[in-house]
């Protein structure tokens, strides 16, 4: 269909049934507008030419925070959250890129050199992508594309990951017939991260962002995690999933990132190992004086956090499975503690005065209590925090965090059964 005919097809309400799928009943009329707007925008940016409809989600981590680069356990999900574009098919190898607020020259994907000067750049991405399916024996090539997200930036959803998983997703339909797995999408995805954006990751975010609901994932063998989706939505139990927005930049904070990861390589590496998964808490204990000697107190502390991060997050699962809801709530909030005591991704030791996550966190304990659950959400330091609250107090949860960060930093949010996915 044309981009025009799309348009009619929104209004004629026969995308109905996947935009429910998606975003739930009461979204359907916003994201109908969404949706019609965007392809406004994509017929303004082109022309009205044959086109399809795609989407790739925002995703939330639950379990395993900061445990995917040692190669650890997660459990995550896909969010209603997304990044949608208008895709019209071309036939050379030309993907040109349109998005408020970016300014992205086109890029020719039958060049898979590195090119440095587009270091952490969209067109980065956009040449990793290809570059990725051509080293696994795929197909890659051009198209026109207009995009926009709803995925918060610098809000642990990893806007990054669903927009690889988006390049992916319309590679894969308009050149690979489909035949390019959920998994392997994911790992082209980081790949172009790593390679092209240059931006060291693990793979929990596109894996995420790929494989769509709740899945639990095993990162021991990097090239062949085990994925297994967990059917959970915390709304059949009475619960929202609210990420909160605390307002605080992640400006001048890469180095706290980059200092978890190394200083649990280098306890690791006190133990005799490459990365922590190799390790076992017992040994952890017996090499306690020669990792506070090589590697300093915290990287006993964050190594700690791991050893049992990683534990927990299969606890979770196994939890969700059985429907315990009260055990896996419980794991949960434990898990938010060892953030905050052990792995002190809360607050920037040396910015004392500027605490927001832990007032985030503070304030969720003063709602929930024991009827839900509070955690940091993604890296941590800055960003967002995570929620499980119950209904009946959403209202007030929501009502205290507003009086804090500002109107409209809550999000009631809802866990998608599929990652990226062509609609039309």
């Amino acid at each position: 269909m044309k981009i025009s005919e799309l348009k009619t097809f929104i209004k004629e309400g026969k995308l109905d049934d996947k935009l429910v799928e998606l975003y739930g009943e009461k979204a359907l009329d916003a994201q109908k507008v969404r949706y019609t707007a965007i392809l406004d925008n994509a017929l303004h940016a082109f022309s009205d030419e044959e086109a399809r409809i795609y989407s790739a989600p925002g995703r939330t981590e639950v379990g395993g925070n900061h445990t995917d680069h040692q190669l650890g356990k997660v459990l995550a999900a896909s969010l209603n959250l997304d990044v949608v574009a208008c895709v019209i098919p071309t036939d050379d190898n030309i993907v040109t890129y349109a998005s408020k607020g970016y300014n992205v020259k086109p890029v020719d994907v039958s060049d898979i050199t590195i090119h440095e000067e587009e270091k952490n750049s969209t067109e980065a991405l956009i040449r990793g992508v290809a570059s990725g399916l051509n080293k696994r024996g795929y197909n890659a090539g051009g198209f026109k594309c207009y995009a926009e997200s709803d995925v918060i930036n610098g809000g642990g959803m990893s806007s990054s990951a669903a927009f690889e998983v988006l390049l992916g997703t319309i590679q894969n339909d308009l050149y690979n017939e489909g035949k390019v797995s959920t998994e392997n999408v994911a790992k082209i995805g980081q790949f172009a991260e790593n390679v092209y954006f240059m931006k060291a990751s693990g793979l929990l975010d596109q894996m995420a962002c790929s494989v769509g609901s709740f899945a639990a994932m095993d990162f021991k063998d990097p090239e062949n995690p085990v994925v297994e989706k967990v059917p959970f939505d915390p709304a059949d139990y009475g619960y929202d999933l609210i990420i909160t927005d605390v307002k605080a930049s992640h400006a001048d904070l890469s180095d706290e990132y980059s200092k978890v990861p190394l200083e649990m390589k280098a306890a690791a590496k006190a133990m005799g190992h490459e990365v922590l998964s190799e390790a076992t808490l017992d040994e952890l204990f017996d090499h306690v004086k020669e990792i506070r000697e090589q590697c300093g107190d915290r990287a006993f502390l964050r190594a700690y956090h791991f050893l049992n991060e990683t534990q927990r997050a299969h606890d979770e699962a196994e939890a969700l499975k059985k429907k315990d809801i009260k055990t896996f709530f419980q794991l949960v909030r434990e898990s938010g503690r060892s953030s905050w005591m052990y792995l002190q991704n809360i607050s920037v030791g040396s910015m004392p005065e500027s605490q927001a996550v832990a007032i985030g966190l503070a304030i969720s304990e003063s709602v929930i209590h024991e009827d839900g659950a509070y955690r940091v959400h993604g890296g941590g330091f800055a960003g967002t925090i995570q929620a499980f609250v119950n209904k009946n107090t959403t209202e007030v949860f929501i009502e205290r965090m507003e009086k804090t960060f500002g109107k409209d930093c809550c999000y009631i949010l809802r866990i998608r059964d599929v990652g990226g996915i062509r609609l039309a």
